[in-house]
């Protein structure tokens, strides 16, 4: 992965500290989560913010292997 210097405002950097250890996340990983979720809302605008974040986490369950089938009666 590539990586690049940037020029954030101090108080996105405070808030993404702060947010990071609550989802146990560094700094950088927030800020990366907080753009995806911007990203796919741009993209998306239809979506609701709930419908995107149940997407995220439906893909990671997903690729670490931990979906079920749904049976349909």
């Amino acid at each position: 992965m590539a990586t690049a210097s940037i020029r954030l405002d101090e108080e996105l950097v405070h808030k993404a500290t702060i947010m990071g250890k609550a989802f146990s996340r560094t700094t950088p990983k927030q800020i990366e989560h907080w753009a995806k979720i911007g990203e796919i809302m741009e993209d998306n605008p239809e979506l609701s913010y709930e419908f995107v974040k149940q997407a995220i986490i439906a893909k990671a369950e997903k690729e670490a292997g931990k979906l079920e089938s749904y049976q349909f009666d």
